[in-house]
């Protein structure tokens, strides 16, 4: 399998890119203050996913996975501070925490997947 394939990745990318044409509408003040914790958040969650996956032990990448899982959080904390401070539309909003709260569903599937892989490897 490569990386590419795996849905958590292509939706963390998909979560990112569009976080990204958000932030680019914003004014100088709004993107160097809340712009840039959220793309740093955003963009942190498939890196660390991808960063996992290269990595050879599954201890390491479910590290990783949990990292990724804590910038997904924090990613939803910088989008609710920008609907707040009415940066980002409510129907915008709505979308990508949806998309949020669908990749956080995946990566926990993704994560328990990880466990069974190396208890079953254990039981070898």
């Amino acid at each position: 399998m490569k990386l590419e394939d795996l849905q958590i990745y292509q939706l963390s990318m998909e979560l990112s890119d569009r976080i990204w044409n958000v932030v680019q509408e914003w004014s100088l003040f709004s993107k160097d203050t809340v712009g840039k914790q959220l793309v740093r958040a955003v963009d942190s969650i498939a890196a660390n996913i991808a960063e996992g996956f290269g990595r050879y032990h599954f201890k390491e990448n479910l590290n990783f996975c949990f990292y990724s899982r804590g910038s997904l959080y924090e990613t939803k904390t910088w989008l609710t501070k920008a609907k707040s401070r009415n940066l980002v539309d409510p129907d915008n909003f709505k979308y990508l925490i949806n998309l949020c709260e669908t990749l956080a569903l995946k990566l926990n599937n993704y994560i328990k997947t990880i466990g069974k892989t190396s208890t079953s490897s254990r039981s070898h």
